[in-house]
Formats: C-alpha cells, structure tokens, sequence
C-alpha cells in the first residue's frame, strides 16, 4: 500500500493575516482561495511539492461543532494549543533567521533537541504552532 499525505487543515481567524505569513514569510504557494457565505478557505503549499496542501479554513465553519466548541476553539486557538504544523529544511537557523526577520512570533529559537533534531518553532497569526526541524 503506497499512502501519502494530501492535504491537512489549521484554522484561521483573519484570512489576511494567515495568508500573509504562508505565502510572504514562509514561501508557500496560493493553490486555492474560496470565500462562502462571509468564510474563507486558503490552500497554500510549498512549491516543489505540488502533491501536499494546507487548507487554512474558518474553524466556525463546520456545522457540527456547537457554540460551545467554538469558544474553546478559539480559547485553545489564542493560547496556541489547537493546532500545529511540522515542516522541515535543510538548513533551520538560516530558516529561523528569515522567518524571525519577518517579525513572526517566535516561541523557541533553533536548539538540539534530546531526541536527535534540531528545531525551532514560531506561532502563526491564528497561534497554530508551526516547528520546523532540520533535515538530516
């Protein structure tokens, strides 16, 4: 069986702000842009690999979830507990550089971790942790 990774979904609170960081801070290209009904959904991706996508959507957007999941949604959100994302490079300090440089929310700089990586770590504009590990 030969299964690959298509798409995975962070949430959003301000569309611009979140597209913004993808495209401008980390590079990723826009795949796909759909507003419904006051929503918008962001498929953004890095541009050597046309197969994987991040779906930047409207966490409210799923009629299922209660209102009262939607507050603690947006409660983890803002403490930046509900979702992340790791993505990895070649070389992480000279990624932390440019991406810090950017004024984007640092929450740890790059470190040797006890588990064999080096990596850092940054939240974007929803709080969605992003950790970016060096490749080996």
């Amino acid at each position: 069986m030969n299964i690959s990774i298509h798409a995975t979904f962070l949430p959003h609170d301000d569309p611009e702000a979140s597209l913004a960081f993808y495209r401008d801070v980390l590079g990723f290209e826009v795949r796909n842009d759909v507003g419904y009904e006051g929503m918008r959904w962001i498929t953004v991706g890095p541009g050597d690999q046309p197969g994987v996508n991040v779906v930047l959507y409207p966490p409210g957007s799923d009629p299922g979830v209660s209102d009262d999941e939607r507050r603690t949604i947006t409660e983890m959100m803002a403490k930046g507990t509900f979702a992340s994302l790791v993505l990895s490079t070649a070389d992480v300090d000279a990624a932390f550089e440019q991406i810090a440089g950017a004024n984007a929310d640092v929450v740890q700089e790059p470190i040797d971790q006890p588990y064999g990586v080096r990596d850092c770590a940054f939240r974007d504009p929803a709080g969605n942790q992003i950790r970016i590990q060096q490749q080996h």
